[in-house]
């Protein structure tokens, strides 16, 4: 039997299956279907040839959601709010978010929900859940017979403090239900059972926004795979890394919306583990961008306050960072002539110059095609065969404009890249007080490979990591990914008055838990809880996530927050109060993880591996590198920059000063000389 994990991305989707009784892995790739995304994982599957009955688990990362949001196609949603509250998707925080801060022009994105849609219903709870104004049965009718008439796909239902009383909006669902059987209902009280209004009432609509549009799209993918003999239903994974079963995932959608990412994360520290790493960056850079993670002793940074398309969403994450730079990045000149890459792709289509499928524009591709980087004797991915003319007129119409030579202009656009994306390293690591020489950077997706020596230089990192299959390294990801439900209680109050009553909270969160992971196929033994508390000190507006075990030692958990609060801020108040505001519980369903067998390669000798000796330019000079095929590279071995290690999906470019080895796992690792 076999496990199967599939990342659709922006470019390629990329399919991963590993055979349980063997550890075998096998990967390839397919062009993305834009609008078509299981058109591309139906293809992928294929392109396996697995057995008719012979996938056992089936998971896969999507970007389904987040394109709707950005593109902004998702369903006509209504919304149902407290009399008098209509207007708070629009009123917001009345502030503005940086870099938005400093543009002119700048206008904040329209709601999701126009304001012809947004109904209220007259009825009131205090911020302690108790009831000012009762629910009117007969305003409740008249609102959702005015809802009715507009024909919305979704309903949203956000009331104010629904978080600490959830009965006002469960009345109303179950009213929503009877009188629109097929309209998916959200209460906020199910989507983020916390307070803060705004970002409770945002991350609501968007779960509404796009229930129609992955229920469509899960229930489609399922047909069509059990249509072609795969039998399991499909699980996907979620933004804070834990898989998702596909009925959580049509319920709240808005857990999906970093899909993709969070399994390279996930993939990391499972290889990370075993390499003996703890501290670690990781950069996946793929077609359409790149996302960077920090990883401190194995444990990713998660978050619940990020923006999705100018959208506050508060549901736990990975605390990724987003950059608009990737293979298909489209080099331009801004209106002061100076050269800009991305954020605009090429995308699958028709993608860059150098693929032949009708694009013109010069892209990080070419320009690395331009700077013999990429072979032209491999297909890329398996399906795309490389026209090393196309991507040299591409650059070259740009050279004219700029008045440098084309190699000088692709030299350039890489440049501005690696710029950009260490830029979104620096976020994580040095804005947040970690010293990036301390942490060693895990390279993935198609692209990253390929640049992973400059941004490491650029940051003074020590390593870099380059993992076996690293253009598939997210889709495997999806294997050894738990099952995971997420849960969060708002307790708001002095942490020393309110630490009694967290243990109540956490078995009653630990109840529900149990029930789903039941529900699931998991049993006692194959389950995991983690705990923590979200703190401040008094007069704070925001605060950190402390992990907790079961005994709840108030001076453990007091001593853990000022250091965390230290660390991220560069100082702390020992003799501040302490404010609780949330206890969460993140539940697990531990899945069996398929153990990579240990690397052995086709060749013997290091001269086994070289391919050829191909022309290659650094810093402007051309030099001769010998490019080595990875699957050939014998363990252990080791060679020195410049030179160039080819394989399925991705290419390792090591610049001179740099040298790299092979160690047990299989993994590439590169220092500096």
């Amino acid at each position: 039997m076999f496990v199967v994990g599939i990342d659709v991305g922006g470019t390629f989707t990329d399919v991963t299956a590993v055979d349980e009784a063997t550890g075998r892995v096998t990967v390839t790739k397919v062009p993305s279907r834009p609008r078509d995304e299981a058109g591309a994982v139906l293809a992928g599957l294929a392109a396996l040839a697995i057995p008719d009955g012979g996938v056992r688990r089936l998971v896969h990362g999507t970007t389904v959601g987040t394109n709707a949001v950005l593109e902004r196609r998702g369903a006509r949603v209504a919304l149902l709010t407290t009399e008098g509250f209509r207007d708070l998707l629009e009123i917001g925080r009345t502030k503005r978010n940086i870099p938005a801060l400093f543009i002119p022009t700048f206008v904040r994105p329209k709601p999701v929900v126009p304001r012809a849609l947004r109904f209220e219903v007259a009825e009131r709870l205090l911020h302690d859940g108790s009831v000012l104004r009762p629910l009117d049965a007969g305003d409740v009718a008249r609102a959702i017979g005015e809802l009715e008439a507009t024909g919305a796909e979704a309903v949203a239902v956000c009331l104010l403090h629904a978080w600490a009383n959830p009965a006002h909006e469960r009345m109303l669902g179950e009213a929503l239900k009877a009188r629109l059987p097929h309209v998916p209902v959200s209460l906020s009280s199910d989507v983020v059972p916390e307070y803060r209004e705004f970002e409770r009432f945002s991350t609501t609509v968007l779960n509404a926004y796009l229930q129609p549009l992955l229920d469509r799209y899960l229930a489609a993918l399922e047909e069509r795979l059990h249509a072609a003999g795969v039998l399991p239903g499909v699980l996907t994974i979620g933004s804070a890394g834990g898989v998702l079963s596909s009925e959580t995932a049509r319920r709240l959608p808005i857990r999906t919306i970093l899909s993709g990412p969070a399994g390279g994360v996930s993939q990391a520290c499972f290889i990370a583990e075993r390499a003996g790493l703890r501290d670690f960056i990781t950069y996946d850079m793929g077609g359409t961008s790149t996302d960077v993670c920090l990883i401190r002793d194995l444990d990713p940074v998660t978050t619940t306050d990020n923006l999705i398309g100018g959208f506050p969403v508060k549901t736990p994450q990975i605390d990724l960072r987003t950059v608009g730079a990737g293979g298909g990045s489209v080099a331009w000149l801004d209106v002061d002539g100076s050269l800009q890459v991305g954020p605009r792709s090429a995308g699958a289509r028709p993608g860059p110059a150098a693929y032949g499928l009708g694009g013109t524009e010069p892209t990080v591709t070419d320009a690395n095609v331009v700077l013999g980087r990429i072979g032209v004797t491999r297909t890329l991915g398996g399906a795309i065969t490389i026209d090393p003319g196309a991507a040299t007129r591409a650059v070259e119409g740009l050279a004219q404009r700029v008045a440098l030579d084309v190699h000088a202009t692709a030299d350039g656009i890489i440049r501005i890249a690696v710029a950009r994306m260490v830029s979104s390293i620096r976020e994580i690591s040095i804005q947040r007080g970690h010293d990036p020489r301390d942490f060693t950077l895990i390279a993935y997706g198609g692209a990253g490979p390929m640049h992973a020596v400059a941004i490491a230089a650029e940051l003074g990192l020590p390593r870099v990591l380059v993992p076996r299959h690293p253009g598939n390294f997210s889709a495997l990801g999806l294997l050894v990914s738990d099952l995971k439900h997420d849960d969060v209680r708002t307790h708001l109050g002095p942490l020393r008055d309110r630490i009694g009553g967290v243990g109540a909270l956490f078995a009653e969160m630990e109840r529900v838990a149990a029930g789903r992971l039941e529900a699931d196929g998991f049993g006692a033994t194959a389950r995991r809880i983690e705990r923590s508390l979200d703190l401040r000190y008094a007069g704070q507006a925001f605060e950190l996530a402390v992990p907790v075990d079961t005994r709840l030692e108030l001076a453990v958990i007091e001593r853990e927050f000022h250091r965390r609060h230290e660390a991220a801020y560069g100082h702390a108040n020992l003799a501040g109060q302490i404010e609780l505001v949330n206890a969460r519980i993140a539940a697990y369903g531990v899945v069996t993880k398929p153990e990579p067998p240990r690397y052995r390669s086709d060749g013997v000798r290091l001269d086994d591996a070289r391919v050829e000796t191909r022309r290659l330019w650094f810093d402007g000079e051309p030099v001769d590198c010998p490019v080595w095929d990875r699957d050939r590279l014998p363990e252990g071995g080791r060679f020195a920059g410049p030179a160039l290690i080819e394989e399925f999906g991705s290419t390792t470019v090591v610049p001179p000063g740099w040298r790299g080895a092979i160690d047990e796992p299989g993994n590439l690792l590169l220092e500096r000389a």
